[in-house]
């Protein structure tokens, strides 16, 4: 079979051919040593774009949220995160592992906890607790397909959080979707916490890359976390080069993936035997529970040249991105339909 329309995460995204162009033209020195170019001139572009003192090039968000736990804690501690977050669900208790602090999930409604609950789950000062020193959110929320957690919440919850002591970082890995849905800068989204991660090789289409944004302070000190975890690197302004043109040429083009999601969606509602809230299709993650199960189905749409991902055993999400186009969708959909009558027989 030949090209797959390809729905599983925005981060399959290839770099574009401005951006390979780039790459090869990088300018590059030891970033350990703090002489690359390039990727110094990235962070200064990603620190200024999201309001920060300082920011760091990661390899991955993984690391870039695990970088921040270990940064702002210490050994022993509570972190504070929502129980379907990226940082709990998926990141393979690197919290516990790595940074050796106690993860307490509290329950949220797609994506947001309740500040109310956030300010009983924070320890008082006792012989038998551990300190509570970190807060963890995230927006866009991935398990909740996408959807964008309200600022009022993410304010409550910080201002909750700094009262006491405790510090809030954002798992902003699509934080720029939360932007662009919202119309408004960044800027505002991040404003009430203390450091933000976000992918550039999610819908930003970069190759590789996160960054992890704060204060000068900490930023210093996640800089030698990034070494202790292996993450120091040498030349690699050639792929901090697709980062600097992605935070300066596709952030704009975001909202095009939001109006391709909500087609999607609208189009996979009148699915017979698919069951979607379009009311969460707020971003580029279309998420939505269907009859059969959801393997046979995502086995069925690659017959059709149509990649997808079982988030369940009868739910499954799409992603759009910068390579899916409006004609991929209008695919997406009646591949859909057609493994679905299939599975229906």
């Amino acid at each position: 079979m030949g090209r797959f329309i390809d729905l599983r995460s925005d981060t399959v995204t290839r770099p574009t051919p401005e951006m390979r162009e780039i790459m090869a033209k990088a300018d590059v020195g030891d970033d350990v040593y703090g002489e690359d170019p390039t990727i110094n001139r990235l962070e200064e572009l990603a620190a200024e774009m999201v309001g920060m003192e300082a920011a760091l090039y990661l390899p991955s968000g993984t690391m870039g949220n695990q970088v921040a736990v270990y940064a702002h804690t210490q050994h022993g501690d509570e972190v504070i995160l929502e129980a379907d977050s990226h940082i709990f669900y998926y990141e393979v208790a690197g919290a516990a592992v790595l940074a050796g602090v106690q993860t307490r999930p509290v329950p949220g409604i797609d994506g947001a906890m309740d500040p109310e609950s956030v300010n009983v789950a924070i320890r008082g000062e006792n012989i038998h607790f551990p300190r509570t020193s970190l807060v963890c959110v995230e927006n866009t929320h991935n398990r909740g397909g996408g959807v964008v957690v309200p600022l009022a919440n993410i304010r409550a919850i910080s201002d909750i959080a700094h009262q006491k002591g405790v510090k809030v970082h954002m798992d902003g890995a699509r934080v720029f979707n939360a932007a662009a849905a919202l119309g408004i800068d960044v800027r505002e989204v991040v404003a009430p916490v203390d450091s933000v991660m976000f992918c550039l090789s999610k819908g930003l289409a970069a190759p590789v890359g996160s960054m992890l944004a704060g204060s000068s302070e900490f930023i210093e000190g996640a800089r030698k976390t990034r070494k202790l975890f292996g993450g120091g690197m040498r030349q690699a302004g050639i792929i901090a080069a697709a980062g600097v043109y992605a935070l300066e040429h596709m952030v704009d083009r975001l909202q095009e993936d939001h109006e391709n999601a909500r087609v999607l969606a609208e189009g996979l509602a009148e699915v017979s035997g698919i069951d979607i809230d379009l009311e969460r299709v707020q971003t580029n993650i279309v998420a939505f529970d269907t009859a059969p199960p959801a393997q046979g189905l995502v086995e069925g749409l690659e017959t059709h040249g149509v990649k997808a991902g079982a988030m369940g055993s009868h739910r499954i999400r799409m992603v759009t991105h910068n390579d899916i186009a409006r004609n991929d969708i209008k695919t997406a959909i009646a591949a859909v339909a057609e493994a679905m009558s299939t599975l229906s027989v």
